[in-house]
């Protein structure tokens, strides 16, 4: 039965992913057949393919990170509900699942918790003026094991508007097989890194 699941939710994103190349082609051709006429709004074409290529990112992202999290954390479903919270309300967040590396040797433990996965805990923990706040939640299985680690930055060349977190994330990532999710203070955008690489997690919209 839940192989039968795993396949209908694969066949589901992939008709998706499908449908928003079909009108990535379409509004392509358009834009091709259109080039010369005074009358057309290039920017708005391409500001309209912009946000059609990030619609299908973010379903992408979202099945790909359900992925590689479900069979180490059961509980994902609660962290996908915390980070959305968090983001809604731009309290930033770092929260790293460990898979199959072990993280001790990578990250400066913080205050042990040992507490069941819940997301009204998560954003408890990353809510403003909380001590706990500004570093890292590592998840282990179904549990939230400690906060307020600190984790390696990382040591490539990446964009000057990235901050700490991300920087974080990417380091983690990059010396073990661990995912970090992230949420940006500012933005209250959504992100993740795997293998030294930030995906974004955006909303549809």
């Amino acid at each position: 039965m839940a192989m039968r699941n795993e396949q209908m939710t694969e066949h589901m994103f992939k008709t998706q992913i499908q449908t928003y190349l079909e009108q990535i082609l379409e509004d392509t051709s358009f834009i091709l057949r259109t080039l010369n006429e005074k009358d057309q709004c290039l920017l708005c074409e391409l500001d309209d393919l912009g946000h059609t290529f990030q619609d299908m990112q973010a379903i992408a992202s979202s099945f790909y990170l359900q992925a590689y999290m479900e069979h180490f954390t059961p509980s994902f479903t609660e962290l996908a509900k915390a980070i959305q919270h968090l983001a809604d309300e731009k309290h930033g967040a770092l929260i790293v699942i460990e898979r199959g590396d072990a993280l001790d040797g990578f990250i400066q433990k913080g205050t042990s918790l040992h507490a069941e996965i819940s997301a009204s805990l998560i954003e408890s923990i990353f809510y403003p003026g909380n001590p706990l706040h500004d570093g890292a939640l590592l998840v282990k299985e179904n549990k939230l094991i400690s906060a307020a680690n600190v984790l390696p930055l990382t040591t490539k060349t990446v964009d000057i508007h990235l901050g700490t977190r991300h920087r974080a994330a990417i380091g983690l990532s990059g010396f073990t097989d661990a995912l970090v999710l992230v949420v940006s203070e500012e933005t209250g955008k959504m992100s993740f890194a795997k293998d030294g690489v930030l995906y974004p997690l955006i909303s549809p919209r």
